[in-house]
C-alpha cells in the first residue's frame, strides 16, 4: 500500500499520524528557537522539545525496536496504541503549549495548534469507530515485523 493509497482510505488515524510527524518537526524546531528567550517561556520550550521526542516514539513504532530504551519507557509508549489514547496525549501536550501564552506569546502557539489538530484527527477516528491504522511508510504494520 502506497502513501496515496493510505490517504485514500479516509482513516483519520492515518491523518493524525502524519500530522503527528509534522508536530515532531515543529516541536523540535520551535522548542530550540524559543530556548533563547530570557523569560520563563524557556520552561515551555523544554517541554516542547521533550514532546517532540515522545511523539517521535509514539508515531514511528520502528524506533522502539531499534533504539535502546528502558522497559518502563517502552510500556509508557505502548499505552498510546489506540485512537483515544493518542488523542488524549496530543490534547494534553497541546494544552501545555497553549498555557505558554501565560508566560509570553511566542511561536509555540504553532506547535499548540498542530498538536490540537492531531488530537482532533485521532478523536474523529475514535468517534467514527475507525480501526487504528499505522502508516507502513513510518514503520507500521509491515516494516516493524520484518526487523524482528
Amino acid at each position: 500500500m502506497t502513501l496515496a493509497d493510505e490517504f485514500r482510505t479516509r482513516n483519520f488515524s492515518i491523518y493524525g499520524q502524519w500530522v503527528g510527524v509534522l508536530c515532531i518537526v515543529l516541536c523540535f524546531a520551535l522548542g530550540i528557537a524559543n530556548l533563547f528567550h530570557v523569560h520563563w517561556v524557556i520552561i515551555f520550550s523544554i517541554i516542547c522539545l521533550v514532546s517532540a521526542f515522545i511523539i517521535l516514539f509514539i508515531e514511528i513504532p520502528l524506533l522502539l525496536r531499534i533504539c535502546p530504551t528502558s522497559a518502563g519507557f517502552d510500556n509508557f509508549i505502548r499505552r498510546f496504541a489506540t485512537n483515544y489514547m493518542r488523542a488524549a496525549i496530543y490534547l494534553v501536550l497541546s494544552i501545555v503549549q497553549w498555557l505558554s501564552l501565560i508566560a509570553k506569546a511566542t511561536s509555540l502557539i504553532a506547535a499548540a495548534v498542530f498538536l490540537l489538530i492531531a488530537a482532533v484527527c485521532y478523536a474523529l477516528a475514535g468517534l467514527k469507530k475507525q480501526e487504528f491504522m499505522s502508516s507502513k511508510t513510518l514503520g507500521g504494520q509491515g516494516i516493524a515485523q520484518m526487523i524482528v
